[in-house]
Parts: C-alpha cells; structure tokens; sequence
C-alpha cells in the first residue's frame, strides 16, 4: 500500500509519517529536499500514491486535491477545508453506527478538527438519545497545548522559554474572542444542533493534550434528566469503542481539583469523557491529544478502517 504524506513537515504530517514509518504493510513515498519545489515530481506522487494525506493550510489543500487525477487515490485531509462538504465523509467513526462503514468506501475523508472532536464526542449522543434539544443554548470552552496553534505558534512559545521573547505567553490566552473559531461549523453540524454553540478556547504554555468542558442545565434538557441518566446515554452510546471511554460515576465522585489535567491522553488515540456535578447543573468533560484524536490518530484511524485493517493497527501498543 504506497501512502504519500503531503506536507510531512508539519506539526500533524510529522506525527502522521513518524507513526506510519514503523509499519511493515506501508510503503511510505517521500520527494527529496532537492525535489520538493519541482512541482511534476509532486504531481506524479500525488497520483501514485492509493492513500494520500493532505496536512496543509486549506488553501493549498485545496490546490493540492486538483492536482489529484488518478481515480483509484483515496485522500484523507487533515484541514479545515472540507469538514462540511457534502462530498466528504467526516471522519469521526465513533459518530454514529453508519459512520464507520461511510469511512470504509470513502474516497475522500476529512479529519475532525480538535475542539470539534471533543464537542461532538461529548454532546452528539446527548442529541441523538433524545436529551439535549436541538435549540439548547450551548456554551463550551477549552484548554488545549500551543501545538494546535501550528509553526508560528509552536515557534513563539519555544523562542519565549527561552529568551522570554513575551511574557503574555507563559499565562493561559482565550482566542478567537469576536466567538467565530473555525471549529464552529462543524460543531453544529455534526451534532444536529440547531445554533452553533459559544465558544471560548485557551491556549496555555504546554505542547499537546486538550479539555473540553461543557455545563448543562438539567431543568432547560428534555425531561429533567438527573446526572446518572446523561451518564448513562454517553456509556451507552460508545459501548464497545476502543477510543473513547466514558469514566464510570464512581470514579468521580471524589474527584480531586487536578484530575481534568489536558495531558493525561498524551500520546494515545484515546480521548475520555468525565460526566461531574449534580442533578441541577451538569459539567461534561472530554479529554484528548489535540495530535491524537485531535488530528494524526484519527487521521491514521480513518486510513485503517479505509483500507479494511483492524483500526488500532499502529495505534495501540502491540499491534
């Protein structure tokens, strides 16, 4: 199987082809440093390759899905760029019991951004049990690592340890404050929500690994669910995944103030959903690695179950 990482050098092309360079039933095509500006030699790898990874900026990804002529290429892209297109499947398998198998005959996937992956993981079920209206006021926020902002930020934070180029960078910084994240779109449409949600995401002066937490109002959801019931809708609904837990009541009852920490997923394709409060306000939190499933797990993921291998195939130790 020949898979080309286009844009191998970014922060999720590195993951992608590290992870992929230790598997035996990949051939992994690469352009030389010399060839890298030849535009042909590009062209004609692009269209050798039966799987192609897009991790670019959306522009080019865009540019780049032209350039693709051979039918039989499958492309996965790790972008924005098309998330919601309806030529697309979006690749989150764990989204319903349909999804897997639209993954499987795709011919061109888009990996869920981030934010978007920790929202519809935690609130998608809710919706589709028939608990949270759809008209349901949702508000969100997250903490996540400095690596989902890309190079430039990456560059910014490294540089500031070192030389405290600013300062502001060593403190926690809510972004896209005019509430217009490019999450947003996606996070509405995959969870069947009629509005899309506010949205305040953090940046803080870590690498990787990201919390999204999301309270509710008990007395504003579809029958006054108490805490147990939405705990047991989310355990429910992802029976059986390998990459999504849902942690049991029991473990959180004397939840300690840093047990949310955004990095215990680290290195793993596994995100964790806490479900926290009472049966009046509700707090339900999804961890995960923003590189993970956040980006280059999931990506890795789809590429699995499209190509008909087990999906922890070079995600899960040992396999």
């Amino acid at each position: 199987m020949k898979v080309f990482v286009d844009g191998q050098y970014g922060t999720t092309g590195l993951k992608i082809h590290n992870r992929l360079s230790k598997r035996k039933d990949v051939e992994l095509l690469t352009i030389s440093e010399e060839d890298k500006k030849d535009p042909e030699i590009r062209i004609k790898v692009l269209n050798e390759a039966d799987i192609v990874f897009l991790c670019l900026p959306d522009h080019a990804a865009r540019k780049a899905l032209t350039l693709i002529k051979n039918p039989n290429t499958r492309v996965i892209d790790s972008s924005t760029a098309f998330r919601t297109h309806d030529e697309w499947t979006y690749g989150l398998p764990e989204l319903s019991a349909l999804q897997r198998g639209e993954i499987a005959s795709a011919a061109r996937v888009s990996v869920p951004g981030c934010h978007a992956t920790a929202f519809v993981l935690a609130i998608n079920p809710l919706v589709q049990k028939g608990i949270l209206p759809s008209g349901y006021p949702v508000s969100c926020q997250s903490l996540t690592g400095y690596s989902g902002g890309g190079k430039a930020l990456i560059e910014q934070h490294e540089a500031g340890r070192f030389g405290n180029v600013n300062d502001s960078l060593n403190h926690p910084q809510h972004y896209s404050l005019n509430l217009d994240h490019k999450h947003l779109p996606e996070m509405k449409k995959f969870t069947d929500l009629a509005f899309q949600p506010v949205f305040l995401p953090t940046v803080c002066n870590y690498y990787n690994g990201m919390v999204m937490t999301i309270p509710l109002v008990t007395r504003l959801l579809i029958n006054q669910p108490s805490l147990q019931e939405i705990h047991a809708a989310l355990t429910d609904y992802y029976q059986g995944e390998a990459f999504v837990r849902v942690i049991p009541l029991g473990d959180t009852k004397e939840i300690s103030q840093y047990a949310l920490d955004p990095t215990l997923c680290n290195g793993t394709n596994c995100s964790e959903i806490f479900v926290l409060g009472n049966d009046d306000q509700v707090l339900i939190a999804c961890r995960l690695d923003n590189l993970g499933k956040g980006s280059s797990g999931a990506a890795i993921q789809c590429m699995n179950i499209m190509l008909g291998l087990d999906e922890g195939l070079g995600l899960i130790e040992g396999m």
